[in-house]
């Protein structure tokens, strides 16, 4: 099956260089890349002009206003002709080769959604506590949740022309995508036994670059969880990790849960344990 994948950056060149490398570092690995440039000022442009070369390089976009990931997306994806379709961020070192998996797993399994590589450490996974969420597909196997991580993931691009577009400024746009697929019927997971991106953007991470107050300023333009105010320190920044953890190693891979009634009482209770913690 034909693959055409999106890396995306804006800025931060010393993680553009690395995660680029571990996309092009198999030179057998058969895909189609358009690098999509959002109006970066920290050299990323020259160096993606003048130091960048690989023959499956099709298009680098040197975008002049930020029009985030999903403008992006939406521009290679309905573009593309091939029958597969991923994006990258700049901020992943992802697993040679796993194109060749995720292929086959789309080729075998015709209602997978989103198919992913995890993006934690291998260490963060409860495998006691989550197995149930690891359903058998053939010769593959899936540990389903209703989303995935918004990098290093995989999906049909028919499945793309059925959803449509990706909304823009949605907060949690890809959540949103990706939950609205699964309420379509389509499953949606981490392939297993997993396959691993290191995110770099984790405060686990050797290559992490916020580390301080610091770098929180420099960076809250820029990083997803900064932009959006989901934390504000160093501790924040972990309390937010291990609650997307929890939720997905524990939360149900059933979409109609995060929908309806249940979601508005979800965040009814959500609010109420942030009133007793304050109080």
């Amino acid at each position: 099956m034909t693959i055409h994948l999106v890396f995306i950056t804006h800025n931060r060149l010393d993680y553009t260089k690395l995660a680029l490398a571990s996309v092009l570092a198999e030179p057998t690995e058969e895909f189609s890349l358009t690098i999509w440039d959002n109006a970066s000022t920290d050299g990323t442009v020259e160096y993606l002009k003048n130091e960048v070369n690989d023959p499956r390089i099709v298009e680098v976009v040197l975008n002049k206003e930020n029009v985030g990931q999903t403008g992006a997306m939406n521009y290679v994806w309905s573009k593309t002709k091939a029958e597969l379709i991923g994006k990258l961020d700049n901020d992943c070192l992802v697993t040679p080769g796993w194109t060749r998996t995720f292929a086959q797993a789309h080729r075998d399994i015709p209602r997978l959604g989103a198919v992913a590589m995890w993006h934690f450490f291998l260490e963060d996974f409860d495998f006691d506590r989550a197995k149930q969420k690891i359903q058998p597909f053939g010769n593959h196997k899936i540990f389903r949740h209703p989303w995935v991580c918004g990098s290093g993931f995989m999906i049909k691009r028919e499945t793309f022309m059925k959803q449509g577009l990706w909304k823009e400024g949605e907060y949690v746009g890809t959540t949103y995508y990706f939950l609205k697929m699964a309420k379509a019927g389509y499953v949606n997971g981490w392939y297993y036994p997993f396959i691993y991106q290191e995110h770099m953007d984790d405060p686990l991470s050797s290559h992490c670059m916020i580390r301080d107050e610091e770098s929180y300023h420099k960076f809250e333009k820029i990083t997803f969880g900064l932009k959006k105010g989901m934390y504000s320190d160093v501790a924040g920044r972990f309390k937010c990790r291990q609650a997307i953890l929890r939720n997905i190693l524990y939360g149900p891979y059933d979409p109609s849960y995060y929908c309806g009634w249940r979601r508005k009482w979800l965040a009814a209770k959500r609010c109420i344990h942030k009133l007793i913690k304050k109080s």
